[in-house]
């Protein structure tokens, strides 16, 4: 076991950079940004942990991971244990040591960042976690004894594979309903290659396989089962279908060719695969000008997928400034490295087309920031008279999505609010007993790690309804 330093050593160390691709090379691939830490570099990084007593990085993550624990570990060389402490704690680590924003997080929390840089904690979580993807036999899944009780989770998305991945340890028979062909939600047709590889996404699917979990896809719930249906044949159900129903901008125009949703346009590309063009022949438009609206994560995906795509101009269009972006500041950092042209203060108006009804360009209007909104942004105001077309050839609109009613346009005793989300207690359970739901089908559209947070703690919830005293007959 290595010698253990001092305070003041730890204090002394900086912290680590990430080895990634160079921005001209990964601008025309799509092979990961990041490359993840080598052995000394994670070592170095881990060193810098102070192992405070009142660890506030744990209650800054939403699934509570024990972050001291697992960086002691890896601090002493023990891989396998500090693999072990992390599984226990999340079901998908190597997806969240890549997408989860740590820095708003438990990052944030971290009392190395009083004083400099907090320690890096996401791309720690990322290396213990492909340790263990790789040395799967020094972490064998923890079980508990079957109970005899059974549980369908709707949905494989974030919040559904980690429901499905804490209720199986607890001994539940678990089976995943998926709509699409390939299970991962959002894991999969949402985040680009660039961010998240999909053969990470399939090893950590498949590492819950393994231990249990049961994946069945082209399963629709409200078409080829009811809700009823499943009620009758399984103890408990968990809703974890997500909000997949994208949201426009009602202007003029929008019904152009030329024109995606977001969910559309990164759906070809990621999950059908439409970035290997020689391989599938999954259709995609790449266009030479391509306007992305919008400015959270998926709007950086978008813009970023489209430069892969050739796009010599792509373009992010946002009504308010680069500092109010949603989106991670890290993909923001990214995108201004990949050669993004960011139009800032600027709103679109209508989607302009010729005489095929393709679309040629994007009239917009400038903004000035006014006062802040519920959320406690700058209200973006438009400038009279400041009206302009934006040349492009592509627009793709990322400004939000709402819940898919297919499910619960079949229940109509499911109680809903007035965004069509499901209305659940503090314990996750709907106004129907036994019937669950979590992630962005109750809070909306939300990041990865919310809806995980929102699966794990709703798992704790059917166990004690499935383990709770019966009465006896």
């Amino acid at each position: 076991m290595p010698d253990k330093i001092t305070t003041k050593q730890r204090l002394q160390i900086g912290r680590q950079k990430m080895p990634e691709q160079g921005s001209r090379e990964r601008a025309v691939n799509f092979a990961e940004v990041n490359l993840g830490f080598p052995e000394q570099l994670a070592l170095l990084e881990a060193d810098r942990c102070l192992q405070c007593k009142d660890p506030r990085c744990i209650k800054g993550c939403p699934v509570n991971v024990n972050i001291p624990r697992f960086i002691e570990f890896l601090t002493a060389g023990q891989l396998a244990e500090a693999a072990q402490s992390l599984l226990c704690d999340n079901a998908l680590p190597a997806v969240t040591g890549r997408v989860c924003p740590q820095e708003t997080q438990c990052e944030a929390e971290c009392i190395r960042g009083n004083k400099g840089m907090p320690v890096g904690i996401g791309y720690l979580e990322r290396y213990v976690a492909d340790w263990a993807r790789l040395h799967k036999e020094a972490v064998p899944p923890v079980k508990a004894p079957p109970t005899g009780r059974s549980v369908v989770v709707i949905g494989s998305g974030p919040s559904g594979l980690t429901a499905a991945g804490e209720l199986v340890r607890r001994g539940h028979a678990v089976t995943i309903y998926e709509a699409l062909h390939k299970p991962g939600g959002v894991l999969v047709y949402g985040i680009p290659e660039f961010r998240l590889p999909k053969k990470i996404v399939e090893q950590e699917v498949r590492r819950l396989k393994e231990a249990g979990v049961k994946i069945q896809c082209n399963v629709i719930v409200g078409r080829t089962y009811t809700l009823q249906e499943l009620q009758a044949e399984f103890d408990a159900v968990f809703i974890a279908n997500g909000a997949g129903l994208p949201v426009f901008m009602n202007v003029p125009g929008e019904n152009l060719k030329g024109v995606y949703s977001a969910n559309e346009y990164l759906t070809r590309v990621n999950l059908m695969a439409a970035y290997q063009s020689e391989q599938a022949n999954t259709p995609v438009l790449r266009a030479r000008r391509v306007a992305v609206v919008g400015g959270g994560n998926v709007a950086m995906d978008s813009v970023r997928t489209a430069r892969r795509l050739g796009a010599e101009q792509a373009m992010i269009v946002y009504r308010r400034t680069r500092d109010e972006m949603p989106a991670r500041t890290e993909e923001i950092h990214h995108a201004a490295e990949e050669g993004v042209q960011f139009e800032e203060l600027t709103a679109p108006v209508e989607v302009i087309g010729n005489d095929q009804r393709w679309v040629t360009g994007l009239k917009c209007v400038r903004m000035r920031l006014g006062a802040p909104d519920d959320s406690g942004r700058a209200s973006p105001e438009p400038v009279p008279g400041s009206e302009f077309i934006l040349p492009c050839d592509v627009v793709v609109v990322a400004v939000g999505t709402r819940p898919n009613p297919l499910l619960t346009a079949t229940c109509p005793e499911l109680r809903l609010n007035a965004r069509g989300n499901i209305i659940t207690d503090e314990n996750g359970m709907t106004n129907l007993p036994g019937v669950f739901a979590g992630g962005d089908i109750v809070r909306g559209a939300a990041t990865v790690i919310l809806a995980m947070g929102d699966g794990k703690k709703v798992a704790g919830s059917i166990d004690h309804w499935l383990t709770r005293e019966q009465p006896t007959l």
